[in-house]
């Protein structure tokens, strides 16, 4: 009997190939984190929006891509060039996407409520061109269960890397020249962003080979859509996914308010704590990784949950000077968001096999759109959600504003107790997920019996 191991071995993709595929991802994470991390903060306290205004807006602003998201991913599957699918819409993202991350991060004087609003619609749509082609040309790289893993997690872990570039240069900058300012961070990564994104860009679409002979699929956009949500591990999945992507997004803002108002941190000291936590998520893709192949990708994951939900209530004891002793719990947080970042989109690929199984067909890029639009949604919802709590409980965000202890003490519960409680849900939620690895590998074997018909088939005369 052959060794299976063996001959997976033999047929893993190459980790420069794995290099070549995962590098898109470093330039955009570069970009997202001061999105992630300041951008409220810097467009309440130093542009002066007002915390329900912004969080309103936020929210209104991805509205757009309930139709550009299926759209693109429609397109994207059907795209036919000599070039492939996937790499005409990467490359054609690039003007929508840099221009907007201009815009966005290094704002014109005078830029109010308005102004934030248009650059984000054309920032998105450029986002959703790149990133859903991208993302979907993943899952087709490789049909092997654990070898997808490694494709998520050379990504992920690139994107990391980006991550800590988007840290490690305003540290570098805030100490050796003088960078001051959240304004000042922004403008630093946008600008190693926007020279670094069409070199990655290039390097993927240039050296990495698409999957020949994809079948596109028959259904029109909508119809797609709706097949999608009967496939029982897809619901399941996407609103794992979706609830933790809005636990993400409602804790990565509240740092920088968390760290300012109720540690008295200085803004040059949220890269330097956020820093730490870039590292220790970068050194947990890995371990979750290996957790995944021995426990399962959805045990794992929610491992992840409940490092992050455990040292939570850590925060609670924290106050006015005691920024330094925020920094091991955040690290030690952040290690378990290593499993968020590794194992959905892996698992996101073996959904779509289910799918082709069905089908016959690969509608990957019409997959990830969906998930685009949930996880899109879950961010901005989740972006919104923070400020919302933030202005009911009285707090004022403003540079000069004064808040009382009441509105400290409620930004401290808000921070503690609205992430967590989040992420808990999710690992509920995912907790009996039923696709295993005994299962992927069987649908896949369908799936390959089915396309050795279909080539026999195709060479038969007549």
């Amino acid at each position: 009997m052959p060794d299976r191991s063996a001959t997976n071995r033999e047929h893993r993709l190459p980790n420069r190939t794995l290099f070549s595929y995962g590098v898109s991802d470093l330039p955009v994470m570069l970009a997202s984190m001061p999105m992630m991390l300041y951008l409220n903060n810097f467009y309440a306290s130093d542009v002066g929006i007002p915390l329900m205004q912004l969080a309103n807006l936020l929210l209104f602003a991805r509205v757009f891509d309930l139709i550009t998201d299926p759209l693109v991913g429609y397109l994207s599957d059907h795209t036919k060039t000599r070039w492939g699918r996937r790499k005409p819409w990467m490359v054609a993202s690039l003007p929508f996407l840099m221009l907007g991350i201009y815009k966005v991060l290094i704002p014109d004087e005078g830029a109010d409520i308005w102004y934030l609003f248009t650059w984000l619609m054309v920032m998105w749509l450029g986002w959703t061109m790149l990133m859903i082609p991208y993302y979907a040309w993943g899952a087709e790289l490789t049909a092997d269960y654990d070898d997808r893993t490694r494709v998520t997690g050379w990504r992920a872990a690139m994107g990391s890397v980006g991550s800590l570039m988007s840290i490690t240069l305003p540290v570098a900058a805030i100490l050796w020249f003088g960078l001051n300012g959240i304004a000042g961070i922004m403008r630093l990564t946008a600008i190693a962003s926007l020279i670094l994104i069409p070199i990655a860009v290039l390097i993927t679409v240039s050296t990495v080979k698409e999957k020949p002979n994809v079948r596109a699929p028959a259904l029109q956009v909508f119809d797609g859509l709706k097949v999608m949500f009967k496939n029982g591990c897809f619901r399941w999945l996407v609103t794992a996914f979706m609830i933790s992507s809005l636990g993400i997004a409602v804790l990565m803002p509240l740092n920088a308010f968390y760290a300012i108002s109720v540690l008295g941190a200085d803004q040059n000291e949220i890269p330097i704590l956020m820093f730490f936590g870039t590292i220790a998520g970068l050194a947990g893709i890995p371990f979750w990784v290996a957790v995944s192949k021995r426990y399962g990708k959805h045990r794992a994951w929610i491992g992840g949950f409940g490092v992050v939900t455990l040292f939570s209530p850590m925060y609670l004891f924290l106050g006015e000077g005691d920024f330094w002793f925020m920094v091991p719990f955040a690290a030690i947080s952040a290690f378990g968001t290593g499993s968020f970042v590794a194992l959905p989109n892996s698992m996101k690929a073996d959904v779509i096999d289910i799918d082709t199984a069905r089908t016959g067909e690969n509608r990957a890029a019409m997959f990830f759109s969906a998930w685009s639009i949930t996880t899109k949604a879950a961010g901005s919802l989740g972006g919104s959600l923070g400020l919302w709590a933030l202005a009911w409980i009285g707090f004022d965000a403003g540079r000069e504003a004064l808040n009382t202890p009441e509105a400290i003490a409620g930004l401290k519960y808000v921070y503690v107790f609205l992430p967590s409680s989040i992420f808990v849900l999710a690992g509920v939620i995912i907790w009996k997920y039923p696709m295993t690895r005994e299962r992927q590998s069987r649908i896949r074997a369908a799936i390959e019996r089915r396309d050795a018909r279909r080539a026999r088939v195709a060479l038969t005369p007549g």
